[in-house]
């Protein structure tokens, strides 16, 4: 029996990319998982995939700008399943550009999902975490949030931000609780799509089809956290490219 099987795992950000990665790693080691995202369709169709796979997952559409939608996805899992072991905090955006270009909305997008996301996410399962006697937090981070490059001032503010808010959660979340951090360097996702300045979106693309690494890289991070013993927390994860620099 892995250290996976039977526990209840909530993943935002769960229609695409990492957090679809993990939907599928996790249940095939024999999880419950709570798929929460915007798009409906999509999470629908990835429940029924791990149904058909013989796993079990429930999903509900979810804007993690909206605190009420982390609630219900939290109370979903409780309701459903009786508990809630993990959060996977997956759900970011990454429309990257240099500051003089003023994409304010865009930076306060960033904000919104990727800070204020995390945030909304530990509001709605610490409360959970703390009457269970039990929980474990995977905040999805960045190498941006180790390493500051040209472009990339304002999404790596926001994983800065995650890093600290994580190791703050980490330091008060006593001996019942876990914290763990994933920074992932490049990854072959989506999120490529949110940038929007042409001349860095050309780049990133060049980039994506010459290194980056499959979502599954990451998945297997976050099972690795997940499935360790109650007294073994894996505070930080970071997964590059061999060839990124």
């Amino acid at each position: 029996m892995s250290g996976i099987e039977g526990k209840v795992v909530a993943i935002t950000g769960a229609s695409s990319g990492i957090g679809a990665a993990t939907a599928l790693l996790l249940a095939e080691r024999g999880a419950k998982v709570v798929l929460g995202a915007r798009g409906s369709d999509r999470l629908a169709a990835l429940a029924a995939r791990i149904a058909a796979a013989g796993g079990e997952a429930a999903y509900a559409r979810t804007d993690v700008k909206r605190r009420d939608d982390l609630s219900d996805l939290v109370k979903l899992a409780y309701e459903r399943y009786g508990k809630l072991d993990a959060l996977v905090n997956n759900a970011g955006i990454g429309p990257i550009s240099p500051l003089d270009d003023l994409r304010v909305e865009e930076w306060e997008e960033m904000i919104d999902i990727n800070i204020k996301g995390v945030l909304y996410g530990i509001a709605a399962a610490l409360p959970v975490f703390r009457k269970q006697g039990f929980g474990h937090f995977v905040n999805i981070a960045s190498t941006a949030g180790h390493i500051i490059r040209p472009n990339m001032s304002v999404y790596s503010g926001t994983k800065f931000a995650v890093r600290a808010i994580s190791e703050g959660l980490r330091q008060e979340a006593g001996n019942k609780l876990r914290v763990t951090i994933i920074s992932p360097g490049f990854v072959r996702t989506d999120i490529v799509e949110t940038v929007t300045n042409p001349q860095v979106k050309t780049q990133l693309v060049e980039s994506l089809d010459k290194f980056a690494m499959p979502p599954d890289a990451i998945a297997r991070a976050i099972a690795f956290a997940i499935e360790q013993p109650a007294d073994v927390d894996v505070n930080e994860i970071i997964v590059r490219p061999t060839a990124q620099g």
